[in-house]
């Protein structure tokens, strides 16, 4: 039995990626719980609080653009260190920040360490995991989402029992340690594009194009529900801790998703009708957001929660639908995924902004349900043989 399949091995290989998965999100989700206190330290307004969620997310942005790149100079095992190194500094840094100019060094830090992991898990996906792809990319995403969740309930309980909000931001220190500490120990077997391999150029392809957009708009609404869903409900009388766990009752939901959908997506090579389902779900959940927010607030998270789980994953095995090899994925989900994370830094800054102009977060709520709808009616397209020939295109064009 060789290394790689040996069962201890395999365990480890399985537990690495969730570990990896918890530390992407802490850094957005530990944010909006405990805003009102970081707007009255600091003195930042809602638009400019919007940027401590939009700058970390177009950091994934630029890196995810630069990743083949960030591939071929640093490796994988570098890569991924250096990453949680960053998240681990920028959550330091946090335990003394008292100034706005400080919360968004940090968010530029943190973010530019997630976007370097995020660039490289796809391509260790398609290659560690070869016969379970889609398995593999629903627990690293429920894993994702599930640290998001951990943060936005865990991070007002410290910040309440250290009595500051920097103890709730810093904790997530912790978890990256934890993740470094392993990752040193039980690395992924690393993997380069081999001498002479062409490099894709994914940029010049409508096909690719249209996957970053519909990677970007179909995910950009947990941007906006990580960044201002506790905000909209402080504004209504609720407190942090139970605002705070709204967005961890969402994540339950994203987690099943993340879970459940691309086990079933195993099935079939057609995504449509699960693509179908999960844009359904988080239309109908932002519209309940608008009618009745008080009424029955957790079947509006539950449905978001589990339309952004399913997309999320669905949208990155949709992208990997288009490669064949590993070195492909990494270039490719890399431009979709920064192309993508771009689209998605708009949506808080945008909700931020309709909050200022209007005085309401309904109009944002509103953006959001029309971007869903847009989406569903696009998923037609994505057909399995339509899938394979525009994967040959995009490599062709290499």
């Amino acid at each position: 039995m060789s290394l790689d399949k040996h069962p201890a091995r395999v365990f480890a290989n399985w537990a690495l990626l969730v570990v990896l998965g918890l530390n992407l999100r802490p850094l957005l989700s530990s944010i909006s719980p405990l805003l009102l206190e970081i707007r009255h330290d600091t003195g930042m307004s809602f638009q400019s609080s919007a940027w401590l969620t939009s700058l970390p997310v177009i950091c994934m942005g630029l890196v995810a653009l630069l990743g083949v790149r960030l591939q071929a100079g640093l490796g994988e095992r570098r890569g991924v260190a250096l990453g949680l190194s960053m998240i681990l500094g920028a959550c330091l840094w946090r335990l003394s920040a008292d100034q706005a100019e400080t919360l968004m060094a940090t968010a530029l830090l943190g973010g530019a360490g997630v976007a370097l992991i995020q660039v490289l898990v796809p391509a260790l996906i398609k290659r560690q995991f070869a016969q379970r792809v889609a398995l593999a990319l629903g627990v690293y995403s429920a894993s994702l989402m599930a640290g998001g969740g951990l943060a936005a309930l865990v991070s007002p309980l410290v910040a309440g029992h250290f009595g500051h909000w920097q103890a709730g931001l810093g904790i997530w220190l912790a978890p990256a340690l934890v993740a470094l500490v392993l990752w040193g120990l039980l690395p992924f077997a690393s993997g380069a594009r081999t001498a002479g391999e062409p490099a894709m150029r994914p940029w010049r392809n409508r096909r690719a194009w249209l996957l970053a957009l519909y990677f970007g708009l179909v995910n950009c609404g947990y941007m906006s529900m990580v960044a201002w869903l506790p905000a909209y409900y402080l504004q209504m009388g609720w407190s942090a801790a139970q605002s705070g766990s709204l967005l961890a009752f969402m994540t339950i939901f994203q987690v099943l998703a993340a879970l459940v959908m691309p086990a079933l997506a195993h099935r079939s090579t057609d995504r449509r009708p699960l693509l179908a389902v999960s844009l359904g779900a988080q239309a109908l959940g932002y519209s309940g957001l608008v009618m009745w927010p008080l009424e029955s607030p957790y079947v509006w998270v539950a449905l978001i929660g589990f339309g952004l789980g399913a997309c999320f994953a669905l949208s990155l095995i949709l992208t990997l639908d288009h490669c064949r090899k590993p070195s492909e994925a990494a270039q490719l989900a890399g431009f979709v995924q920064g192309a993508g994370f771009l689209v998605n830094a708009v949506s808080p800054w945008l909700t931020g902004w309709l909050r200022e102009l209007t005085g309401s977060f309904v109009t944002a709520w509103w953006v959001l349900v029309v971007a869903v709808v847009a989406m569903l009616l696009l998923t037609r397209i994505f057909s399995p043989q339509s899938n394979i020939r525009c994967g040959g295109i995009i490599q062709a064009a290499a």
